[in-house]
This record gives structure tokens, C-alpha cells and sequence, in this order.
């Protein structure tokens, strides 16, 4: 089963899911707003639903949120139906080189994204490339890396189909591969801590 294949399944029952930490949901997105500006045109990369696009639209400019999985969006497109007016593109595409060829993009946003990325190299590449000189790429991460126990339970779930890649990231690491693509990191946090989920905010060189 493809990844996308995985996502379109449980699409239904995902966006019926809560919010596991609302106030670390919360901490991150108040961060996040510091940065947009209603000039800026955003891309929101692994949008899932929808549901973040819809909240951080109302303080920036057109905001596309991309997700691979045709599933998750038809969903998103939905929600469309309760926010008019809302200038929100979505569309099925993902984190691949070449994939936004032609765009570019004031700010680049990955909430819970990229220990989901088997490229993640050249995931960064993609985001690098949308990006101009001065651009801002904002993600939140789980570093699961210190989690050993997490390892076996997800290669037994990948066995039956139950669980997509998962990259085990540490918290240094993912730091080094953003710096390594050419950014400058101007912001981190742990949102929540216990996690650790990392917020960075970088700065393209």
C-alpha cells in the first residue's frame, strides 16, 4: 500500500479525530501568526483536512495547502462550504522536487510532516526551490528518535498496512538537514515538550 493509499483510507476517521494537545496547538499557532503577513502568499505542504489552513488563511495572503492524499482533500474542500471567502486553494500534491515548478511562495508550512517523508532531502530541496531569498519555511515535527519503543510497534503496524513510513528524527538532526539545505534557523520550540515536537522557523539564505 502506497502512501497516499494509506491516507485516502483513513481520511473519514482522521477528520473526525481531536486535537491530541490543544494547548500545544494552540503555542504553535500563535507563534506561526507572528510570522505571516496579509501581503504573503503561503503553501502549506501536508494540509491533512484542511483545518490549519482554515484558522492561519485569515492573517495572510492566497494560501495553497497541498496534501498527497486525494482523500484528506476532497474533505478540505468541503470545509470550504462553512468559510466563504476563504482564500484557500487546496489541491492533491506532494513534497517532491519539481512538484510546485514555477511557484513560488512568500512563507512554506509543514505541521506534522516531515517524519512522514522517505526523500526528506529532497523534500527540502522542494521547499528551498519555492522559496526566494529571504523566504520563511515554518514546520512542527515530532522527534521521535528517543522514543526506541515506538520502532517495533510501527514496523508491526507497517506489516499490516496500519501505519505509513515513519521517519525517527532527533530534535539536533532535523535541525542540521534544515540548516544543511540552505536555511538559517531564527526560531524553535517544543510544542508540547514530552513529545519532543520541534517548531522551527528558518530563514532561506
Amino acid at each position: 500500500m502506497t502512501d497516499a493509499a494509506f491516507w485516502d483510507r483513513i481520511a473519514p476517521k482522521y477528520a473526525k479525530s481531536k486535537i491530541s494537545n490543544p494547548d500545544a496547538y494552540q503555542q504553535s499557532l500563535a507563534r506561526v501568526r507572528t510570522y505571516l503577513n496579509p501581503d504573503h502568499s503561503v503553501l502549506e505542504l501536508g494540509c491533512g483536512t484542511g483545518s490549519t489552513a482554515l484558522l492561519l488563511v485569515e492573517d495572510t495572503g492566497p494560501y495553497v495547502a497541498t496534501d498527497i492524499s486525494a482523500g484528506m482533500i476532497e474533505i478540505a474542500k468541503g470545509k470550504l462550504t462553512d468559510h466563504p471567502g476563504a482564500a484557500v486553494e487546496f489541491r492533491v500534491a506532494g513534497v517532491n522536487p519539481g512538484d510546485y515548478a514555477g511557484e513560488t511562495f512568500d512563507t512554506v508550512l509543514a505541521f506534522n510532516l516531515l517524519h512522514l517523508v522517505p526523500d526528506l532531502e529532497g523534500a527540502f530541496g522542494m521547499i528551498r526551490d519555492a522559496l526566494p531569498t529571504g523566504g520563511l519555511f515554518i514546520s512542527k515535527t515530532p522527534a521521535l528518535a528517543g522514543k526506541w519503543y515506538f520502532k517495533p510497534l510501527i514496523k508491526a503496524m507497517q506489516l499490516f498496512g496500519r501505519a505509513p513510513f515513519v521517519r525517527m528524527l532527533g530534535v539536533e538532526e532535523l535541525d542540521q538537514m534544515i540548516e544543511a539545505a540552505g536555511f538559517e534557523i531564527v526560531e524553535t520550540g517544543l510544542y508540547p515538550p514530552s513529545t519532543p515536537s520541534r517548531f522551527v522557523v528558518a530563514r532561506k539564505r
